[in-house]
């Protein structure tokens, strides 16, 4: 009897150790990509989407993924992470976004750059041209591109936001109403599923929309894990944008926002259109 019950403790021991083993699997991926689905993960663990579903279930509860529609996103503290670590995050996503806006900025442009890691990491793209002049309330960005002396940076006074290096304020909102741009580059908190831009603040909203009004070539740039994202403050909508890039395109229901902006959606990598 004694022996029985030690196999049984043994092998109930085991099926836990792979279940956390499992669930810390998924949480890396979910945090490497942004989103994770339960179809793909139950092909990846060879389990079935039930079991997927639980380890979902479990890890939102402890409030280190959010619930979405056939999957679950990563935000394990996601809105207040490091810039650094919130920039890898699908992190060969938004390079393919930024390698592609960038093929469309001129040289000698004059260019309005928003908050938020896909923006910086369009800046970087951005260094091989010349003469561009760049006014930004993102601190990253400015310091990528000041690498080029041919630059011309912009920024607004003020209080710098942490641990963003941004800046948020007044002064931030109105310097885009002080400039007309050849292009706006801005990024968003997340996508609703009736195409309704979010962002955590509502000031990061002001800030998007001057872009886009003082833009004349708007420029969204965003990778997938971005719609069903989840943010309190609204405003603009996915079909007032000049262009929309993205990595590639969204799963349903999402994927309906697309056909009514064919003409001004880009995929990385993909030709854009005139």
């Amino acid at each position: 009897m004694g022996f029985h019950t030690g196999v049984t403790r043994v092998a109930h021991t085991s099926r836990r150790g792979a279940l956390m083993d499992r669930r810390t699997a998924i949480l890396e991926t979910a945090q490497s990509q942004g989103r994770v689905t339960v179809d793909r993960l139950a092909a990846q663990f060879g389990v079935s989407a039930h079991t997927i579903r639980r380890d979902l279930n479990a890890l939102c509860e402890e409030a280190k993924l959010r619930r979405l529609h056939g999957g679950a996103e990563f935000i394990d503290g996601s809105a207040n992470m490091p810039y650094a670590a919130r920039a890898i995050l699908n992190l060969e996503a938004k390079q393919a976004i930024a390698t592609t806006v960038a093929k469309m900025v001129f040289d000698g442009a004059t260019v309005f750059i928003s908050i938020g890691t896909t923006p910086a990491i369009v800046a970087r793209a951005l260094l091989a041209k010349e003469g561009l002049t760049v006014i930004t309330n993102n601190l990253n960005a400015a310091m990528t591109l000041s690498e080029n002396a041919t630059c011309r940076i912009i920024l607004p006074g003020g209080e710098m936001r942490l641990p963003d290096r941004d800046f948020l304020n007044a002064a931030a909102i109105g310097l885009f109403d002080a400039y007309r741009a050849d292009f706006g580059i801005f990024g968003v908190g997340g996508i609703d599923e009736d195409g309704s831009l979010l962002d955590f603040h509502a000031p990061e909203v002001a800030a998007r929309e001057a872009i886009r009004r003082n833009s004349r070539r708007a420029v969204l740039v965003a990778d997938h894990t971005k719609f069903g994202r989840r943010a309190a403050a609204v405003g603009g909508r996915l079909d007032e944008q000049d262009l929309v890039v993205l990595d590639s395109r969204p799963q349903p229901p999402f994927a309906a926002l697309l056909p009514p902006i064919a003409a001004r959606l880009v995929i990385a990598d993909q030709e854009r259109p005139r």
